[in-house]
This record gives C-alpha cells, sequence and structure tokens, in this order.
C-alpha cells in the first residue's frame, strides 16, 4: 500500500508539473502573439479548489503567488504555508462582503474584487487599524450578467478618487471579468471587446488621476482559463489560472 500511495503522488507531481509548464508556455505564446515581453503579464495560480498540499506542490515548483475565493481557504492555507516556512503572496479574488473586510486585509497581500464605495471604506478603515496596507483593484463590471459584481462604469472615476486618497490602501488598477462565452464564439469575440474596454478605462483614468495609482500606472487583473489569450491582446498584466494548472481548478 505504501509503495502504491507513493506512485500515485509521484503521478500527480508529473501531472501539475506539465500543466504548469504548459500554462505557462501557452501565456508565452499569447504574449509573443501580441507583441509584447513575457515579463509584463502575471501568472496567478487560483488554488482555490484544491487542497493545500496542491498548493504546495506548485510552490516547489516555482510558484510565489495564489489566489483565493473563500476567507477560510485563504486563511487555512496561508497558516499551513506559514507554519512550514513557505513564502507566497496571496491574492483574494473573490466576492467580499464588509463584514469579511478585517479577515481579508490580514490574510492577502492582493484583493481583487473590491467592487463598491463601501467595501472600499471599510478596507481602507480596517487596514488603518491592522496596520496593513493591501493592493487591491477595482472590479469593473463590463459583461452585463446580473451574477457578476463591480462599480459600473460612469462609477469609476469617483472610486478611483476614493482609493487613490487613502493612505492605507494601494490601488493598482482594474479588474474584470468577460462575459460568459456564446457556443458561437468560438474566437472569444466578446471576451476580447470586454477586455478592450477595460483597458481603455484604465489608460483613461490613468491619464486623469495618475496620482492615484502605483507607480502611475493603471494595471490589469483580466483573463482565465478559457480567455487570457484575449486578455493578453488586450494588455492584461495577471491573468488568474485554476484549472489548466490544477485539475480541480474551478473555472477560473
Amino acid at each position: 500500500m505504501p509503495e502504491l500511495l507513493s506512485s500515485t503522488a509521484d503521478t500527480v507531481s508529473r501531472d501539475l508539473e506539465s500543466s504548469w509548464r504548459d500554462v505557462r508556455a501557452r501565456l508565452d505564446a499569447a504574449c509573443a502573439a501580441a507583441g509584447r515581453a513575457t515579463d509584463e503579464v502575471r501568472l496567478l495560480p487560483v488554488s482555490k479548489s484544491v487542497d493545500v498540499d496542491a498548493a504546495l506542490a506548485l510552490h516547489a515548483l516555482g510558484a510565489r503567488e495564489f489566489g483565493e475565493n473563500r476567507v477560510d481557504e485563504l486563511e487555512r492555507k496561508a497558516a499551513r504555508f506559514a507554519a512550514l516556512g513557505r513564502e507566497a503572496r496571496w491574492h483574494f479574488i473573490g466576492n467580499l462582503q464588509r463584514n469579511k473586510a478585517r479577515r481579508v486585509v490580514l490574510a492577502a497581500d492582493v484583493i481583487h474584487s473590491v467592487s463598491t464605495p463601501k467595501l472600499l471604506e471599510a478596507l481602507a478603515r480596517v487596514a488603518a487599524e491592522e496596520g496593513r496596507r493591501p493592493e487591491i483593484y477595482l472590479e469593473v463590471h463590463l459583461s452585463g450578467e446580473d451574477e457578476k459584481q463591480g462599480f459600473a462604469e460612469d462609477e469609476l472615476r469617483d472610486a478611483v478618487a476614493l482609493a487613490g486618497a487613502s493612505h492605507e490602501l494601494r490601488l493598482l488598477g482594474l479588474m474584470t471579468m468577460a462575459p460568459r462565452p456564446e457556443p458561437d464564439d468560438v474566437e472569444g469575440r466578446a471576451a476580447r471587446r470586454t477586455f478592450e474596454r477595460c483597458a481603455e478605462l484604465a489608460r483613461e483614468l490613468a491619464t486623469e488621476q495618475p496620482g492615484s495609482f502605483e507607480g502611475g500606472v493603471a494595471q490589469l487583473s483580466m483573463g482565465m482559463t478559457g480567455d487570457l489569450e484575449q486578455a493578453v491582446a488586450a494588455g492584461s498584466t495577471c491573468v488568474r489560472v485554476g484549472s489548466a494548472i490544477f485539475a480541480a481548478g474551478g473555472d477560473a
């Protein structure tokens, strides 16, 4: 039995290494096709639907950042990594309620899903109380789908100004999600349009309010397993990939 378990673990490790290598090659190809350098786009592994051992195995392959969409799982994985002396940056990518703001501020280095003014204010208040300065993205609702959240386009300027005025939060840029693809949209045209609009908004806002963004440039958290090529072509600086890396990585 121990030999069988060891063989299974070895197979899982090889599969993970192969998937990690394939996704990185896919990202490199997307960057090349878009005429961009590979170091312009961060690959964020989304470990939200795998156990901590799988995340640790990917860390052993070189990953140093991980995305989670549930607060309790973020806390659990971060605590396990810390106990083992494994350094990692943790990104919270899920819908966030104000009553969990403190827990996320304490556990996450980067928050991708700041979707309302009240949440923005709550995060700033908690960060000040806890002596933390998390990096954030403002989530933009561009898909037209009711189940998705985020600021409307006409709310963004005030949100950027509010975030930029905070000494407790570091505004990196904008995050958006593409609409779910229609069966006949095999080339991902809807995703490309969504990402291009978000990139256009980011450029406009960074031009108008450069002091609100870290480094004066608005970064873009856009693209997942199914649409990373369209996101890279539109200018994404961070793609969030789960299922292409982890067999049970959900829909990221």
